[in-house]
Protein backbone atom coordinates (compact mmCIF):
# COMPACT_ATOMS: atom_id res chain seq x y z
CA UNK A 1 0.00 0.00 0.00
CA UNK A 2 1.41 3.33 -0.70
CA UNK A 3 1.17 6.30 1.67
CA UNK A 4 -1.48 8.29 1.51
CA UNK A 5 -3.27 10.47 3.21
CA UNK A 6 -6.69 9.84 1.03
CA UNK A 7 -8.81 8.49 4.12
CA UNK A 8 -11.59 7.80 1.68
CA UNK A 9 -9.31 6.40 -0.90
CA UNK A 10 -7.90 3.95 2.34
CA UNK A 11 -11.39 2.49 2.94
CA UNK A 12 -10.98 0.16 -0.33
CA UNK A 13 -7.07 -0.27 -0.36
CA UNK A 14 -7.06 -3.78 0.94
CA UNK A 15 -9.95 -5.09 -1.02
CA UNK A 16 -10.47 -7.66 -3.51
CA UNK A 17 -13.65 -6.17 -4.60
CA UNK A 18 -16.57 -4.96 -2.20
CA UNK A 19 -18.16 -7.58 -1.57
CA UNK A 20 -18.13 -10.61 0.69
CA UNK A 21 -16.47 -13.24 -1.88
CA UNK A 22 -13.51 -15.71 -1.50
CA UNK A 23 -11.19 -16.14 -4.66
CA UNK A 24 -12.42 -20.09 -4.67
CA UNK A 25 -16.35 -18.53 -4.71
CA UNK A 26 -15.66 -16.30 -7.37
CA UNK A 27 -13.76 -18.65 -9.71
CA UNK A 28 -17.37 -21.23 -9.52
CA UNK A 29 -19.31 -17.76 -10.22
CA UNK A 30 -17.64 -16.87 -13.10
CA UNK A 31 -17.84 -20.46 -14.53
CA UNK A 32 -21.73 -20.53 -13.34
CA UNK A 33 -21.79 -17.46 -15.55
CA UNK A 34 -19.97 -19.01 -18.70
CA UNK A 35 -18.86 -15.97 -20.30
CA UNK A 36 -18.34 -17.28 -23.95
CA UNK A 37 -15.90 -16.16 -26.33
CA UNK A 38 -17.11 -12.64 -28.15
CA UNK A 39 -19.49 -12.28 -25.63
CA UNK A 40 -20.39 -8.39 -24.17
CA UNK A 41 -19.94 -8.18 -20.57
CA UNK A 42 -22.07 -5.87 -18.54
CA UNK A 43 -21.41 -4.88 -15.14
CA UNK A 44 -23.66 -2.21 -13.25
CA UNK A 45 -22.31 -0.93 -10.17
CA UNK A 46 -19.26 -2.19 -10.96
CA UNK A 47 -17.00 -0.69 -8.51
CA UNK A 48 -13.20 -1.30 -9.86
CA UNK A 49 -14.58 -4.35 -11.68
CA UNK A 50 -12.18 -6.22 -10.56
CA UNK A 51 -15.16 -9.36 -11.79
CA UNK A 52 -16.26 -7.49 -14.64
CA UNK A 53 -12.19 -7.68 -16.04
CA UNK A 54 -11.91 -11.72 -14.85
CA UNK A 55 -15.44 -12.17 -16.57
CA UNK A 56 -13.92 -10.84 -20.04
CA UNK A 57 -10.43 -12.76 -19.38
CA UNK A 58 -12.38 -16.01 -18.74
CA UNK A 59 -14.73 -15.17 -21.90
CA UNK A 60 -11.08 -14.73 -24.20
CA UNK A 61 -9.86 -11.47 -25.81
CA UNK A 62 -7.77 -12.98 -28.20
CA UNK A 63 -9.05 -13.56 -31.96
CA UNK A 64 -11.87 -11.80 -33.95
CA UNK A 65 -14.14 -13.23 -31.17
CA UNK A 66 -13.14 -11.40 -28.29
CA UNK A 67 -15.10 -10.65 -25.19
CA UNK A 68 -15.75 -6.92 -24.53
CA UNK A 69 -17.18 -5.56 -21.22
CA UNK A 70 -18.39 -2.32 -19.88
CA UNK A 71 -18.50 -1.44 -16.28
CA UNK A 72 -20.78 1.62 -14.86
CA UNK A 73 -20.44 3.56 -11.78
CA UNK A 74 -20.74 7.00 -10.58
CA UNK A 75 -17.72 6.22 -7.69
CA UNK A 76 -14.51 8.40 -9.79
CA UNK A 77 -11.81 7.04 -7.82
CA UNK A 78 -13.19 3.34 -8.44
CA UNK A 79 -13.28 3.49 -11.91
CA UNK A 80 -9.70 4.81 -12.35
CA UNK A 81 -8.51 1.56 -10.05
CA UNK A 82 -10.64 -0.18 -12.52
CA UNK A 83 -9.00 1.31 -15.70
CA UNK A 84 -5.12 1.28 -14.31
CA UNK A 85 -6.39 -3.00 -13.43
CA UNK A 86 -7.51 -3.37 -17.29
CA UNK A 87 -4.49 -1.36 -18.51
CA UNK A 88 -1.92 -3.27 -16.11
CA UNK A 89 -3.50 -6.84 -17.68
CA UNK A 90 -3.46 -5.68 -21.34
CA UNK A 91 -7.88 -5.55 -21.23
CA UNK A 92 -7.94 -1.82 -21.71
CA UNK A 93 -8.64 -2.17 -25.40
CA UNK A 94 -11.20 -4.75 -24.61
CA UNK A 95 -13.00 -3.26 -21.16
CA UNK A 96 -14.16 0.00 -20.70
CA UNK A 97 -15.43 1.96 -17.53
CA UNK A 98 -18.02 4.63 -17.70
CA UNK A 99 -19.24 6.80 -15.10
CA UNK A 100 -23.27 6.85 -14.84
CA UNK A 101 -26.24 5.23 -12.98
CA UNK A 102 -26.55 2.01 -12.84
CA UNK A 103 -30.34 2.65 -13.23
CA UNK A 104 -30.05 4.46 -16.13
CA UNK A 105 -28.27 1.92 -18.57
CA UNK A 106 -30.00 0.93 -21.46
CA UNK A 107 -27.73 -1.11 -23.51
CA UNK A 108 -28.09 -5.02 -23.10
CA UNK A 109 -25.50 -7.70 -22.89
CA UNK A 110 -24.74 -11.18 -23.14
CA UNK A 111 -23.57 -11.46 -19.28
CA UNK A 112 -25.01 -8.76 -16.50
CA UNK A 113 -23.41 -8.54 -13.81
CA UNK A 114 -25.20 -6.59 -10.33
CA UNK A 115 -23.50 -7.43 -7.15
CA UNK A 116 -24.57 -5.68 -4.37
CA UNK A 117 -26.13 -2.55 -6.46
CA UNK A 118 -29.56 -3.58 -6.22
CA UNK A 119 -29.65 -0.05 -4.10
CA UNK A 120 -29.16 1.75 -7.42
CA UNK A 121 -32.29 0.43 -8.80
CA UNK A 122 -34.30 1.36 -5.54
CA UNK A 123 -33.88 -2.09 -4.34
CA UNK A 124 -34.18 -6.25 -5.08
CA UNK A 125 -37.95 -6.03 -6.72
CA UNK A 126 -36.97 -2.86 -8.40
CA UNK A 127 -33.31 -4.59 -9.93
CA UNK A 128 -34.65 -7.85 -10.62
CA UNK A 129 -37.66 -6.58 -13.10
CA UNK A 130 -35.14 -4.09 -14.50
CA UNK A 131 -32.09 -6.23 -15.46
CA UNK A 132 -34.71 -8.74 -17.40
CA UNK A 133 -34.26 -5.95 -19.95
CA UNK A 134 -30.86 -5.81 -20.04
CA UNK A 135 -30.44 -9.34 -20.92
CA UNK A 136 -30.19 -10.63 -24.24
CA UNK A 137 -32.31 -13.90 -25.02
CA UNK A 138 -30.22 -16.69 -23.93
CA UNK A 139 -28.03 -14.41 -21.67
CA UNK A 140 -27.25 -14.81 -18.32
CA UNK A 141 -27.51 -12.72 -15.02
CA UNK A 142 -25.10 -12.82 -11.95
CA UNK A 143 -27.02 -11.28 -9.42
CA UNK A 144 -25.56 -10.84 -5.42
CA UNK A 145 -28.05 -9.15 -3.11
CA UNK A 146 -28.27 -9.22 0.37
CA UNK A 147 -31.09 -11.25 2.65
CA UNK A 148 -32.37 -11.88 6.25
CA UNK A 149 -30.26 -15.55 7.58
CA UNK A 150 -32.40 -14.83 10.94
CA UNK A 151 -35.35 -12.74 11.77
CA UNK A 152 -33.54 -9.23 12.16
CA UNK A 153 -33.64 -7.09 14.88
CA UNK A 154 -35.42 -3.84 14.94
CA UNK A 155 -32.11 -2.26 14.72
CA UNK A 156 -30.63 -4.60 12.05
CA UNK A 157 -34.08 -3.94 10.00
CA UNK A 158 -33.18 -0.06 10.43
CA UNK A 159 -29.66 -0.47 8.68
CA UNK A 160 -30.85 -2.56 5.90
CA UNK A 161 -34.50 -1.72 4.95
CA UNK A 162 -37.27 -3.20 3.97
CA UNK A 163 -36.34 -4.47 0.93
CA UNK A 164 -34.51 -7.24 2.69
CA UNK A 165 -36.56 -10.08 2.43
CA UNK A 166 -35.61 -14.00 3.82
CA UNK A 167 -33.71 -16.23 1.13
CA UNK A 168 -36.65 -18.41 0.18
CA UNK A 169 -38.94 -15.11 -0.87
CA UNK A 170 -36.16 -13.61 -2.31
CA UNK A 171 -35.88 -16.56 -5.02
CA UNK A 172 -39.55 -16.98 -5.05
CA UNK A 173 -39.60 -13.18 -6.13
CA UNK A 174 -36.86 -13.74 -8.84
CA UNK A 175 -39.27 -17.27 -10.37
CA UNK A 176 -41.98 -15.00 -10.03
CA UNK A 177 -40.23 -12.32 -12.62
CA UNK A 178 -39.38 -14.87 -15.07
CA UNK A 179 -36.03 -15.93 -13.97
CA UNK A 180 -34.50 -19.45 -13.36
CA UNK A 181 -32.16 -20.04 -11.15
CA UNK A 182 -29.15 -21.64 -12.26
CA UNK A 183 -26.76 -21.42 -9.75
CA UNK A 184 -27.56 -20.42 -6.29
CA UNK A 185 -24.78 -20.05 -3.59
CA UNK A 186 -24.37 -17.90 -0.51
CA UNK A 187 -21.13 -15.83 1.05
CA UNK A 188 -20.06 -17.94 4.25
CA UNK A 189 -19.03 -16.39 7.82
CA UNK A 190 -15.30 -16.48 6.79
CA UNK A 191 -15.90 -14.44 3.49
CA UNK A 192 -18.07 -11.95 5.57
CA UNK A 193 -15.52 -11.49 8.03
CA UNK A 194 -12.70 -11.11 5.48
CA UNK A 195 -15.17 -8.46 3.91
CA UNK A 196 -15.63 -6.63 6.84
CA UNK A 197 -12.38 -6.66 8.15
CA UNK A 198 -10.41 -5.48 4.84
CA UNK A 199 -12.88 -2.52 4.64
CA UNK A 200 -11.68 -0.86 7.76
CA UNK A 201 -7.93 -2.65 7.26
CA UNK A 202 -6.49 0.26 5.19
CA UNK A 203 -7.86 2.56 7.75
CA UNK A 204 -6.73 1.05 11.08
CA UNK A 205 -3.27 0.80 9.27
CA UNK A 206 -3.19 4.48 9.00
CA UNK A 207 -4.41 4.83 12.87
CA UNK A 208 -1.62 3.00 13.85
CA UNK A 209 1.01 4.97 11.57
CA UNK A 210 -0.82 8.86 12.53
CA UNK A 211 -1.99 8.25 15.89
CA UNK A 212 -1.94 11.56 16.89
CA UNK A 213 -3.17 13.09 13.22
CA UNK A 214 -6.15 15.43 14.31
CA UNK A 215 -8.53 13.14 12.11
CA UNK A 216 -7.13 10.06 14.42
CA UNK A 217 -10.05 10.50 16.68
CA UNK A 218 -13.10 10.41 14.23
CA UNK A 219 -11.48 8.00 12.01
CA UNK A 220 -10.76 5.66 15.39
CA UNK A 221 -14.76 6.42 16.39
CA UNK A 222 -16.76 5.74 12.94
CA UNK A 223 -13.78 2.30 12.33
CA UNK A 224 -15.02 1.07 16.35
CA UNK A 225 -18.67 2.02 16.18
CA UNK A 226 -18.55 -0.25 12.47
CA UNK A 227 -16.95 -3.16 14.53
CA UNK A 228 -19.59 -2.99 17.20
CA UNK A 229 -22.47 -2.55 14.42
CA UNK A 230 -21.09 -5.42 12.36
CA UNK A 231 -20.52 -7.55 15.48
CA UNK A 232 -23.49 -7.48 17.74
CA UNK A 233 -26.11 -6.22 14.97
CA UNK A 234 -26.06 -8.08 12.04
CA UNK A 235 -23.05 -10.61 11.49
CA UNK A 236 -24.93 -13.93 11.33
CA UNK A 237 -27.75 -11.97 10.57
CA UNK A 238 -27.63 -10.50 6.86
CA UNK A 239 -26.62 -12.83 4.21
CA UNK A 240 -25.27 -12.71 0.89
CA UNK A 241 -26.62 -14.42 -1.87
CA UNK A 242 -25.14 -15.17 -5.26
CA UNK A 243 -27.35 -15.73 -8.22
CA UNK A 244 -27.01 -16.90 -11.65
CA UNK A 245 -29.99 -16.33 -13.38
CA UNK A 246 -31.32 -17.33 -17.04
CA UNK A 247 -34.74 -16.27 -19.05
Amino acid sequence: MQPTDDLAALRYVRMRWNTPLSEEHAELLLGRLDVRPGARVLDLGCGWGELLLRAVAAGGVGGAAATTGIGVDTDDAALARGRALAEGRSLDKHVTFVKGEAAAWREPADRVLCVGAAHAFGGTAVALKALAGLVRPGGRLLFGDGYWERPPTAEAAEIFGDETMPLADLIEHARGLGWRVLHLSTADQREWDDFESTWRAGRQEWLLEHPEDPRATEVREELDARLREYVGIYRGVLGLGYFVLGR
